[in-house]
């Protein structure tokens, strides 16, 4: 994977922005360290378009097909009855009203879809969008690393040998370096934060920096984040909260993928 975070952005820099959402959030780490690139120039446009296909078509047919009741089984090994309950009960909610795809139908969406991923390769390329590294290749790889999780489902990866090895490629870059923290260590470091990042409410985009509003996703888990509108552009929303216990927090969605709502005055 690509290099862990440089000290230029560590949470005392930025502890009082927090980014949602993984398409926002490799931005963020792009912008911070360039090199290599996660959106390469002259690939860019076609690199983001095949990871925002993964991280929702492909992602949605991969989920269905490996939660058969044998691959669940590994997915969900060694986690008790209770704990099982638990993350269906907190699951529910967050797809609720979302289609979601038989077993049968997920595994003939999958078959389709890796084929299309196998004719990318078939020229002999070691990535994804004109051979250059990029997005796209760990927003695939993402969906692909959780069939791995589930031995049983890997059978639909076997006539697919150039992306076999195209993932074990973009496998072996790893994971990185990550540094536990404990939730009240990281709400202390927002809280000690005396600096944000630079923000704008771009004009003629519909809203007004300084009103209240609320931010949505538009495909599932639903929950409205009330805040007042500090930053606004064609790539992000950012809106201001008061916390008790972490202070004065920005908090940053996506445009795309995200609705905003003016709040209704009183």
């Amino acid at each position: 994977m690509p290099s862990p975070i440089p000290p230029a952005i560590d949470a005392q820099a930025r502890g009082a922005d927090i980014w949602c959402d993984t398409a926002l959030i490799a931005r963020v780490l792009d912008r911070a360290q360039p090199v290599p690139p996660l959106y390469p120039e002259g690939s860019a446009g076609t690199a983001q378009l095949l990871a925002q296909w993964a991280d929702s078509t492909l992602f949605w047919s991969v989920i269905p097909y490996t939660l058969q009741p044998q691959g669940i089984a590994h997915v969900m090994a060694g986690v008790p009855p209770e704990g099982l309950q638990a993350f269906a009960a907190d699951r529910a909610p967050f797809t609720a009203g979302m289609t979601r795809q038989t077993p049968a139908d997920a595994a003939v969406a999958l078959q389709t879809y890796l084929g299309w991923l196998e004719g990318q390769l078939a020229d002999g390329r070691e990535f994804l969008v004109r051979g250059q590294l990029s997005i796209a290749d760990f927003s695939v790889a993402h969906c692909l690393w959780f069939i791995h999780l589930a031995p049983p489902m890997l059978g639909i990866l076997a006539p697919f040998e150039r992306l076999r090895a195209w993932y074990a490629r973009i496998a072996a870059f790893g994971h990185g370096s990550a540094t536990p923290m404990k939730s009240a260590e990281a709400i202390a470091l927002a809280r000690a934060a005396t600096t944000r990042e630079p923000t704008r409410v771009e004009p003629a985009l519909g809203f007004a920096a300084g009103e209240s509003v609320t931010v949505t996703p538009t495909d599932y888990g639903r929950d409205p984040v009330v805040g007042a509108l500090v930053g606004l552009t064609h790539e992000e929303v950012v809106i201001e909260r008061h916390d008790e216990r972490a202070g004065t927090l920005h908090v940053h969605f996506p445009r795309l993928g995200f609705q905003i709502r003016k709040e209704a005055k009183t």
